[in-house]
Parts: structure tokens; C-alpha cells; sequence
């Protein structure tokens, strides 16, 4: 369909903006913290010690289930001071069972409002992560006909944000990234030179929060998804 002269190009991010992702981690994140129940750090502790496992797994080896469960065994070997036992690490894969077989669940009114938005505006989708786990997620979710092009990246920073406007030709500040991550979504594309939609998620995932500047008029905050029907 031909787009108007007031079309924008929409960017959406994917995990926990178009459908739930980090609640199923959470899940398992509590699963683990219950059966190994530490002697003397409580839970808020042994979390604190897993937070910063996954923060310097994420910089080493990416994102997706595989580096979880990596995280997971490290955090055990590092609170018991041991290698851990091939009991444990089957224990472990048990606890994670669930992330491989998650179905892929939409945020409430997503496809509707894909649809009406996709009749006036661009729309593209940058997710990060395992492309193979990722890709099992868009071939999955059933939305991929809205979207011009559908990108994995191995991370979103300035630099990724930068690629794509040159990738697709449009100008930056013509364009909207639309997320729940203030690290990942807003920051960076703002870097870059874009606007932003900022849809908190109860769940984000504790490493991609970050500080938006409450001055910046260029952020969009909304509460839900539908509510991008008022603004585009």
C-alpha cells in the first residue's frame, strides 16, 4: 500500500514489547534461587551474584537460553566453590526446561494494532540474541507479513541503530524506536539520532534497565501497546 507524506518508519523491538519473554526467565531464576538454598546469603544476595554472572556472560557470549543456563552453572560452581556434579547440571537443565518449550504469547492488542499501523507506516523489527533461538520466536509469533524486514543482531547499541537507517535509507530522525528496554530500545536509537516509544514491561529483564532523561521530548512513554494507534 502506498504510504502518505506524514508515514514514519517504525522500529519495534521484539522480547517483552511484542510478546512476553523475561517472565519465563524469571520463573526459572526463582525455580533455581528455592533449590539452591544457600546457607547463609538469602535470596536477594545469591540474585545479586547471578545478575553480575549474566552481565559479564552477556559482554562474553551473547544472550538467549544457552548463555542463561551457562550463567546458572556458573553461579552454583561459584557459591559452592565446587564444579558442579552432572546431577546438578541435570538439575539445571530441568529448572530451564521451560524456555525452550515457551510457546510465543502476544502482548495484548499487538496484531491488532500491527495491523492499523501497517497501513500507514513503514514498519521494521531488530530483536538481539541467538539468531537460532530468535528465529524460532518470529517464524513462531505470526506477525513477520507487517514488517518490511525483520533483523537479528548479536546486540542493539548506537552502531546497530546507525546500520539500519543506512541499511533501509531513511532518516533517522524520521523514524521511532519502539521498545520496553531503556538500554537497549530507547538509549541508543535516541544516541543515534531517532525517536523513541518507551512501553515499560514489568518484566525487563534487570540488565536493560537504565535512566531516561524526563526532559527529553523526543520519548514517547505510553502504557500499553494499542495506545501507539494515538500517536501514529
Amino acid at each position: 500500500m502506498a504510504r502518505g507524506r506524514d508515514a514514519a518508519v517504525l522500529v519495534f523491538d521484539a522480547d517483552d514489547t511484542l510478546w512476553e519473554n523475561n517472565v519465563v526467565f524469571e520463573r526459572v531464576i526463582d525455580d533455581f534461587l528455592a533449590w539452591l538454598d544457600h546457607p547463609t546469603l538469602d535470596r536477594a544476595e545469591i540474585r545479586a551474584v547471578l545478575d553480575d554472572i549474566e552481565r559479564a556472560n552477556a559482554v562474553a557470549h551473547g544472550y538467549g537460553s544457552k548463555v542463561f543456563l551457562r550463567s546458572l552453572g556458573e553461579c552454583l560452581e561459584k557459591l559452592r566453590s565446587r564444579p558442579a556434579t552432572a546431577a546438578e547440571r541435570a538439575e539445571i537443565d530441568e529448572l530451564a526446561a521451560a524456555l525452550t518449550g515457551h510457546q510465543v504469547e502476544l502482548m495484548p492488542g499487538v496484531a491488532e494494532t500491527l495491523d492499523d499501523l501497517a497501513t500507514r507506516h513503514e514498519l521494521l523489527l531488530l530483536t538481539k540474541g541467538d539468531r537460532e533461538e530468535q528465529q524460532r520466536k518470529l517464524d513462531a509469533c505470526g506477525l513477520l507479513h507487517h514488517f518490511g524486514a525483520a533483523h537479528i543482531v548479536p546486540e542493539k547499541d548506537v552502531e546497530t541503530y546507525r546500520w539500519l537507517a543506512r541499511e533501509h535509507g531513511f532518516d533517522p530522525a524520521a523514524a521511532w524506536m519502539i521498545g520496553n528496554s531503556p538500554r537497549s530500545d530507547i538509549r541508543p536509537a535516541r544516541a543515534a539520532g531517532m525517536n523513541a516509544v518507551f512501553i515499560p514491561n514489568q518484566n525487563t529483564w534487570v540488565l536493560e534497565h537504565d535512566e531516561l532523561d524526563p526532559t527529553d521530548h523526543r520519548v514517547i512513554r505510553l502504557a500499553a501497546f494499542p495506545d501507539l494507534v494515538q500517536h501514529f
